[in-house]
């Protein structure tokens, strides 16, 4: 499985903004935009002056990182939102969405979106019923998402659905903590995605 292997924190970093790859400890002062917040290297400091092709990759790259997928799966999902009726731009954006990882995150079952995968790939989640573990998998509207009855009893999972309600899940998403699963309402739009992605920018570098 790819994925990166470095440091999440210097990847929130070199964004300006956090990603909240790194769990519990984004919320919390010791995360490390709050006490770093520049770029990472020997250079950091110095202040960037970025062309149009830059400021596209920037938020290209931004937004790889805030759902987890390397390049190759990036594509793919553009062209595929491509092919969809209606603004690409947010198509891409409601596919990566929901994907299947990046949905049990949502809900609460892990506290990053890292953990998630690793939750799918593991074999620990269900959909309608049947074992996933594919950490792309693309939901439908009515899937329902549940963890397996042996993962439901690791106490840090039920902390981390408690941490969630707290916080809130999306609105196209309802949670039934109780019985450990959740149901993909509604596919979501753009209003509901309220990460701060310009999509377009993507679709432009792209195009070219």
């Amino acid at each position: 499985m790819a994925r990166h292997r470095g440091s999440v924190c210097r990847l929130c970093r070199r964004e300006g903004l956090k990603l909240f790859l790194k769990g519990d400890r984004c919320f919390k002062p010791s995360c490390a935009i709050e006490k770093r917040n520049y770029v990472p290297g020997q250079h950091g400091n110095r202040r960037q002056r970025l062309e149009a092709y830059g400021i596209q990759l920037r938020e290209k790259q931004k937004t790889k990182r805030i759902y987890g997928v390397l390049e190759r799966q990036f594509r793919r999902h553009f062209a595929q939102a491509s092919r969809k009726k209606g603004i690409t731009g947010e198509m891409l954006l409601s596919l990566l969405e929901r994907r299947l990882d990046n949905v049990v995150y949502r809900l609460g079952f892990s506290p990053s979106r890292a953990g998630a995968r690793q939750l799918v790939s593991h074999g620990h989640v269900l959909v309608d019923g049947r074992r996933v573990d594919v950490p792309s998998f693309e939901l439908r509207q009515g899937a329902i998402i549940g963890l397996r009855e042996s993962t439901r009893k690791n106490p840090m999972v039920a902390a981390t659905i408690e941490q969630a309600r707290s916080r809130g899940v999306p609105t196209w998403l309802a949670l039934d903590a109780e019985k450990f699963s959740g149901t993909l309402t509604s596919l979501p739009t753009r209003e509901d995605i309220t990460l701060p992605i310009q999509e377009q920018l993507i679709v432009e570098l792209y195009s070219k």
